[in-house]
């Protein structure tokens, strides 16, 4: 078997000049932000520091695998596969993507080296962006060459020993500067478990690169080849994963693009419903707050017009008042110092004083009050396009004036609703026109007056009240209607509740002959009767009412209640007619 080294993988080689060979990304620890020292590949495929993870706070689970562990690591390589048990497992969370990693049995270093990053790292140091790089043999000075046969960089003195040795004399040294334009200048990848051999090759049965003693040792009898010589197989099945990978990240690329521009769309949409927000409110603010110098200025004029009132009727009873005073002190006066001739020459005149101002009517309370209210709830029509509320209200509920309308207003029936209106007025018998005021009603039964019917009353917000409500029984029954406690006109009023509306069972006919279709043994509650044994009405015939009439009950209005007590003038036979 010959060892075939055709890199397969990776380019290796001079790159095109100006080819940049990495980034921080590739260069540098996420945590420590500096160059990669002795990176650690993690399972989630981020690289970190082996101290920096080491840095990390680790956390216990319970491991259900037991020594089946998908964490990957060199030094899991030669570990034998234990029983299934449960047993304590420590792990980490990655600090990029904080995925759990679970720790091998040797710990963080135990995990894969990434010697792709060592090797970024050291082309990076090459071209001066890092820190110098140190021999690798003393550990001490800067690097000067780099043994391409033994692929170890060399200071000056470790180089001048590397040739005189007889071992390595003829191998191939050459100066740093001019390695700046490879790809690949790594070290050798040594075998952990024999660390002067590296590893060359692959044990197809494990699954895992060897070096040639472990081939002869623990991997004994396995299936094994070079390194080179399966890469192909390998590299291909890796390929192949790529290719049902990339779809994905082209698709979960575009998911995030869609989700970015659905963002911006969103923050967009965002702020032209705000500017609506903001064009509404501010013009509902201007609507409201020309409302309130509307009903400021309603205001203002209500008190000005009722000051007024007040003031010009305060001066016509100042005026009488004095008119009065000067009457009554001329009047004592003239009675208690004149003289009798005096006072009967100036009676007729103090008589047609007096007698003129007695004859002055005028009003000993003020001629307006001071009843304003403001109803915040009552629509108050549209300004600026926009519906406002609140009103102001001078008119005063006066419950002598309020009356109560409806045709059930005094009757009613057992287990049917019964309403009527209440019309709230004001002191000048003018309604209302609006709601709010305080209305309580009672319908108390006058045998049963711990026991009062449930009421209920709707507020039409114009000045009228619906009133309903359903008795259970017949008989008599009080409703008291009171507005801001006190009863309305009419009130309290008794309603007689008779039993529940009876409905007819015959037909409403002109005669029975029409109706039954000429049967003579149909019959009609008007009783009338025809020549030749027909025992229901006919027109012009003994009997017949000479109008449309029930077959039932004999009634002539067609919506009225069935009156029919099934006497002996109710006969079976107008069931037939109704049936016909």
């Amino acid at each position: 078997m010959s060892e075939n080294r055709k890199p397969l993988l990776g380019f290796v080689g001079k790159l095109p000049s100006g080819t940049a060979l990495g980034n921080s990304g590739k260069t540098h620890c996420p945590l420590c932000m500096g160059l990669f020292k002795a990176p650690r590949l993690l399972p989630c495929l981020h690289t970190v520091c082996t101290t920096c993870l080491e840095q990390l706070e680790p956390y216990s689970v319970v491991d259900i695998r037991g020594g089946d562990s998908d964490t990957s690591s060199e030094g899991s390589i030669f570990q034998e596969l234990k029983p299934h048990s449960l047993q304590p497992q420590i792990g980490i969370l990655c600090p990029v993507c904080d995925t759990q990693v679970d720790l091998p049995m040797g710990g963080v270093k135990a995990l894969t080296i990434d010697h792709l990053a060592m090797n970024d790292v050291m082309l990076e140091s090459l071209r001066g962006e890092g820190q110098g790089l140190v021999c690798d043999l003393c550990s001490d000075r800067e690097v000067e060459k780099r043994c391409q046969t033994c692929r170890a960089n060399l200071c000056h003195f470790c180089c001048q020993a590397h040739r005189r040795q007889k071992k390595t004399t003829y191998h191939t040294v050459v100066d740093l500067k001019d390695l700046k334009g490879y790809s690949r200048i790594g070290k050798p990848i040594l075998c952990p478990v024999h660390p002067a051999e590296e590893l060359r090759l692959f044990c197809e049965l494990c699954d895992r690169p060897v070096c040639r003693d472990c081939v002869v040792g623990e991997h004994r009898e396995h299936p094994y080849d070079f390194a080179s010589n399966v890469i192909h197989k390998h590299g291909d099945s890796v390929r192949e994963l790529l290719r049902g990978t990339q779809p994905h990240v082209e698709a979960l690329e575009e998911a995030l693009a869609q989700i970015t521009e659905m963002n911006s769309a969103l923050q967009k949409r965002v702020e032209a419903v705000a500017a609506d927000v903001r064009t509404f409110s501010e013009g509902y603010v201007k609507a409201i707050e020309e409302h309130r110098d509307r009903l400021l200025k309603q205001l203002e004029d209500i008190r000005v017009q009722k000051e007024n009132s007040l003031q010009l009727q305060k001066a016509q009873l100042e005026q009488l008042l004095a008119d009065m005073r000067t009457g009554v002190e001329f009047t004592e006066h003239l009675l208690t110092s004149g003289s009798d001739l005096e006072i009967l020459i100036t009676k007729g005149v103090v008589v047609e004083r007096l007698t003129k101002l007695n004859k002055v009517e005028y009003s000993a309370h003020p001629g307006v009050n001071d009843k304003i209210r403001f109803s915040p709830q009552q629509r108050a029509g549209r300004c600026r396009g926009y519906e406002v509320y609140g009103t102001i209200n001078t008119k005063e509920v006066d419950p002598a004036k309020c009356v109560l309308q409806g045709e059930d207003l005094h009757r009613a029936r057992e287990k049917q609703t019964a309403s009527f209106t209440l019309l709230c007025k004001d002191a000048a018998g003018e309604s209302m026109g609006r709601g709010g005021d305080s209305v309580h009603v009672a319908v108390v039964p006058k045998d049963k007056k711990d026991s009062p019917v449930r009421t209920l009353v709707q507020d039409n917000k114009d000045g009228t009240y619906y009133v309903s409500y359903t008795p259970k029984e017949p008989g008599i029954y009080t409703v008291l209607v009171c507005v801001k406690e006190q009863h309305v006109q009419g009130s309290p009023f008794t309603v007689t509740v008779r039993k529940r509306h009876r409905s007819h069972t015959g037909v409403f006919h002109c005669c029975t002959f029409c109706s039954s279709g000429g049967q003579k043994t149909a019959r009609c509650a008007c009783g009338g009767t025809m020549p030749g044994g027909y025992l229901g009405c006919g027109h012009g015939h003994k009997g017949h009412p000479g109008r449309p009439h029930w077959s039932c009950c004999g009634k002539f209005a067609e919506k009225s209640e069935c009156t029919w007590t099934g006497g002996e003038s109710a006969p079976r036979s107008l069931l037939r007619t109704v049936a016909l």
